[in-house]
């Protein structure tokens, strides 16, 4: 299957600090690839390193064939690529559907009335909590609403391409494994590539159909979710086995 992303050789650094060191990785169009790695490896810098945020960036990084590295952060959002931080950065003053029509701002062309409400109609097909929620202030919103919300938010764009950053963190079990079957099916229903960096390996590896290990700031493993699953060391430091 065709690479939709393509790195090649990039490095990345806040300032004099190098984090990134000739990162390789591909996202196969319509797949789950899995970014895994210990804190501080790199797995943030990288997913900023592709919407050149905060981050400055050499080597090569492509969208579909097209060298997007000297776009800027806007630029390359409107090109299709949708990132939900770590820390989920949702605009907590505005209400839940405030935020979320914020998010259609990404798009190429802004939606017509009719647009917005099809996009915001799917939203809530997705997250039926923010419909309930639709007109409360989002810093109100309890930790997986206000993820569901910054999830809501990157797909009112219409990206080809989503950077989903730690979306588990701080949140209950039974709340992760709803988001992570959500995801899932946005991923079948929309054929969505996704790059999620996650430290819950083992739901990672679930979702995922291939996978990256990152290690102070270089790729030390790549293959299937399956593959990468069984490797001893892996086992060992992210699965508990």
């Amino acid at each position: 299957m065709p690479a939709l992303l393509e790195l090649r050789g990039v490095h990345a650094a806040y300032g004099p600090t190098a984090v990134l060191h000739g990162i390789d990785l591909d996202v196969p169009e319509g797949r789950v690839t899995a970014l895994l790695g210990a804190n501080g490896a790199g797995k943030t810098t990288l997913l900023r390193a592709v919407c050149r945020h905060m981050v400055s960036v050499r080597g090569e990084v492509r969208l579909a064939g097209e060298r997007i590295d000297g776009r800027s952060t806007e630029q390359i959002a409107r090109l299709g690529v949708g990132h939900v931080p770590d820390g989920r950065g949702t605009f907590a003053h505005l209400t839940a559907e405030e935020n979320l029509r914020l998010g259609a701002q990404a798009r190429p062309r802004h939606p017509g009335r009719a647009a917005m409400a099809e996009a915001l109609d799917r939203i809530y097909a997705y997250f039926p909590r923010l419909k309930e929620r639709r007109a409360q202030q989002a810093g109100t919103l309890s930790g997986g609403e206000q993820q569901m919300l910054a999830i809501g938010r990157a797909l009112m764009g219409e990206p080809r391409l989503l950077l989903l950053d730690e979306p588990s963190f701080g949140l209950a079990p039974l709340v992760v494994r709803d988001i992570f079957a959500i995801m899932r099916r946005i991923n079948q229903e929309q054929r969505m590539a996704i790059l999620l960096v996650e430290q819950n390996a083992r739901l990672a590896l679930e979702l995922a159909d291939t996978a990256y290990l990152l290690e102070t700031g270089r790729i030390v493993l790549h293959g299937a979710s399956e593959d990468v699953g069984r490797n001893d060391a892996v086992r060992r430091a992210y699965l508990g086995g």
